[in-house]
C-alpha cells in the first residue's frame, strides 16, 4: 500500500486512536480521576497530532498542484478526523463540568 490509501489510513490510525484516549478521559473524569483525564487528553492530543500531520501533508500536496484522488477511504479519514476533533472539545468541557461539581460537592 502507498500513496493517498497508506496516507488516510495513517490518518485514521492515528485519530482512532485519540479518539478512544479523549472517550477514556471522559470516563475518568465521570470516576473524578482528573490527573487520569488529563493524562488521557494529553496522550489524545499527541495521537491527533500525528493524524492532523499526515493530513496537512496532503493539503500542502494540494496546494502545489499535485491534486490527491478523491475515494471513499479518503472522506473516511476526513469524517474521522473531523469526529475526534469534535470528542477532544467535549472531552475537554466533560472534564471542567465534573471538576465544578465536584468543587460544589466539597463546598457543601
Amino acid at each position: 500500500m502507498e500513496g493517498i490509501e497508506l496516507t488516510a489510513f495513517e490518518i485514521i490510525s492515528s485519530v482512532g486512536a485519540a479518539r478512544s484516549c479523549f472517550i477514556s478521559a471522559m470516563h475518568s473524569a465521570r470516576e473524578k480521576d482528573f490527573i487520569e483525564a488529563e493524562k488521557l487528553i494529553e496522550e489524545g492530543k499527541q495521537h491527533f497530532l500525528m493524524g492532523h500531520h499526515a493530513h496537512s501533508k496532503l493539503i500542502q500536496e494540494d496546494a502545489a498542484g499535485n491534486h490527491p484522488t478523491i475515494n471513499l477511504l479518503l472522506i473516511h479519514a476526513e469524517d474521522q478526523l473531523m469526529a475526534a476533533e469534535s470528542f477532544k472539545i467535549l472531552a475537554n468541557e466533560f472534564i471542567l463540568i465534573n471538576k465544578e461539581i465536584k468543587n460544589l460537592k466539597d463546598i457543601k
